[in-house]
């Protein structure tokens, strides 16, 4: 009636389901992603490619702060979405072949 991935995927899923819906875990799961879109970020705004923004950043030296403070808004709310959404969808695929048998 199952594959042999899905007999895996259930007998993982049940021991560690609970394991991976801890809060701390989800960030540390989702930092890399939050990382990678925060690095972007401020590599964009340091090239100076636009003028116009560069002087007004470079106008009001609260502004980088801001921006420090708004990245780590930014990874960590990243890591704990993305980690929850993977969460979620083996929770719903477990279900689902629970509910299959």
């Amino acid at each position: 009636m199952y594959t042999k991935e899905e007999e895996a995927f259930i007998k993982y899923w049940e021991v560690n389901r609970t394991k991976k819906k801890r809060l701390f875990r989800r960030i540390l799961l989702g930092l890399p992603a939050g990382m990678v879109l925060m690095i972007a970020i401020l590599l964009n705004f340091m090239s100076g490619w636009y003028k116009r923004a560069s002087m007004i950043a470079n106008a009001d030296p609260s502004l980088f702060i801001i921006l420090l403070i708004a990245g780590i808004i930014i990874v960590a709310f990243t890591g704990v979405f993305s980690s929850y959404h993977k969460w979620d969808i083996n929770e719903t695929r477990y279900k689902e072949l629970i509910n299959r048998k």
